[in-house]
């Protein structure tokens, strides 16, 4: 037996107690244990049951995964990502990582600022309207941004759309006058056929719509400037990234253009420095301490100890009402694994099914199972101290002590001889309190995000970076539609009788 697979067996042997008597029994050194504040933001784990020995249990499974070896690897630009042989630099994007990385990466930023600064001059005419079109992480990252941080703004106005659904695009064109509209085109690889469908449906639209040089209104978010350029765009119009910046980890790269110009440069800025506080954070602190690692640990004892096979995620902030929508794909994507770093089964649980919504609006949907189900699901609560509005003080005081009391209520539960009316309670919640919804803070809680998948990849042995499954559908998709490839009959029919022939 190697020593990962002890652990493994030490963490299959070990008994979780209840958590109201893992709370009553010292609270303050359960709270010291728990509790991590990095970039005024307060991480508290206080209602999982995570205990002394868990942790040393997670702490030699981390050892024996060599958590500080591919950490190591990782911000020193190193091979992370094995399998496509390639970096993975996300990091660099902050400023964190190989030197000349960095620097590449500091040069890249400056040439999108310059095109920020040109828009805003009127290089482009006078634009208002910003159509941004990409899928996945070309999408969902800016899309996350800009809902969450430009609602007073009133630089520009931007549309994110992904859905190759024509529907999306008619909305946005409703929306917006072609005469003083810019289209940003955002795919890593310029080959994404749902991202250049819809492009050349936004070119003709400005077509249209009159402008004389319609390809001329648009940008080029890519790590392949040839293909954009094969494409039709000028090389002074595409702002481009490094290939070793994986899609669903791309926001702080051109990829995240949009929010650069919608919320200016100086806000794109510090979102940059709250992610690189919690690269310091997670690169220089070990063991529990490192919050992206202590949050892998209660992620790895209800996957792989306690059976749990969805974790929860509720924004009770309206303004982060995307951030589930956004966790699924960096989440999922990136540790829906089957097979280790070496090709072998992981023979345990790799990711969880990310899944949530926004409080309240959820307490009247999905509690009832999370309180009285069958199913046991982590939940974790993400809410500001600082509201977004100049209403009535009740308005926030109601949504904080909603959510307060929800994680409460989920470990005490309430008993009652009347089964429709028992709460059974030692259900575990997760709550991630921020001082405000700032730039800065959703900087530093994305990166921690995305620390703590590579945490728990780590720990399972796998890789976090590649992304193989995304392809099948898409290949047979293409297949299907073009007619090159011969399907089962019951495909055939079904895509018969979906068109009508």
């Amino acid at each position: 037996m190697t020593t990962t697979d002890g652990t493994w067996q030490a963490l299959a042997d070990w008994q979780p107690r209840k958590l109201t008597d893992l709370v009553a029994a010292d609270p303050d050194a359960r709270l010291g244990a728990l509790v991590r504040s990095v970039a005024d933001i307060r991480f508290d784990f206080a209602k999982t049951h995570l205990d002394d020995a868990a942790v040393a249990i997670l702490t030699g499974l981390a050892e024996a995964q060599d958590f500080a070896g591919r950490r190591k690897t990782l911000f020193a630009g190193g091979i992370a990502n094995p399998t496509e042989d390639r970096a993975a630099e996300h990091s660099a994007e902050r400023g964190d990582g190989a030197p000349e990385s960095v620097h590449r990466a500091q040069a890249l930023h400056q040439r999108m600022r310059m095109m920020v600064d040109a828009i805003e001059a009127g290089a482009f005419g006078e634009i208002r309207h910003l159509l941004h079109i990409g899928i996945g992480g070309s999408a969902l990252g800016p899309d996350l941004l800009v809902d969450a941080l430009g609602r007073h703004s009133d630089r520009y106005d931007v549309a994110v759309v992904s859905n190759v659904d024509g529907a999306a695009l008619d909305e946005a064109f409703a929306r917006f006058d072609p005469a003083h509209t810019l289209v940003a085109v955002a795919s890593k690889t310029f080959t994404t056929t749902e991202t250049l469908l819809n492009a050349a449906s936004a070119v003709q639209w400005l077509e249209e719509g009159g402008v004389a040089d319609a390809t001329g209104r648009v940008i080029a978010l890519t790590a392949m400037p040839e293909r954009a350029i094969e494409w039709g765009i000028d090389e002074t119009r595409i702002l481009p990234f490094a290939e070793t910046v994986g899609g669903r980890y791309s926001l702080w790269s051109s990829i995240g253009f949009p929010a650069a110009l919608a919320l200016g440069w100086d806000a794109f800025a510090e979102m940059l420095e709250g992610a690189a506080e919690m690269d310091r954070h997670f690169r220089l602190c070990d063991g529990a301490d490192n919050v992206g690692l202590l949050a892998a640990f209660v992620d790895q004892l209800y996957a792989n100890r306690l059976g749990c096979q969805t974790r929860a995620v509720f924004a009770y902030d309206e303004r982060l009402r995307l951030l589930p929508s956004y966790l699924q794909q960096l989440e999922m994507e990136s540790n829906g694994k089957s097979v280790t770093l070496a090709g072998e089964p992981v023979g345990r649980a790799s990711a969880p099914i990310t899944w949530g919504g926004v409080g309240t609006d959820a307490q009247h949907a999905v509690f009832q199972l999370l309180h009285q189900g069958t199913h046991l699901v982590p939940v974790e609560f993400v809410v500001a101290r600082e509201p977004d509005h100049l209403l009535d003080d009740a308005h926030h005081e109601t949504l904080v002590a909603n959510c307060i009391a929800q994680g409460a209520a989920l470990m005490t539960g309430r008993a009652s001889e009347d089964g429709a009316r028992n709460y059974p309670g030692d259900r575990p919640s997760t709550t991630i309190l921020l001082d405000q919804v700032s730039p800065r803070s959703l900087g530093a809680l994305i990166a921690f995000y995305e620390h703590r998948v590579f945490a728990n990849a780590v720990l399972l042995g796998i890789n976090p970076f590649d992304q193989f499954g995304v392809e099948l559908g898409k290949d047979m998709a293409k297949g299907l539609a073009e007619g090159t490839v011969e399907f089962d009959p019951a495909t055939q029919a079904l895509m018969a009788a979906a068109l009508g022939e």
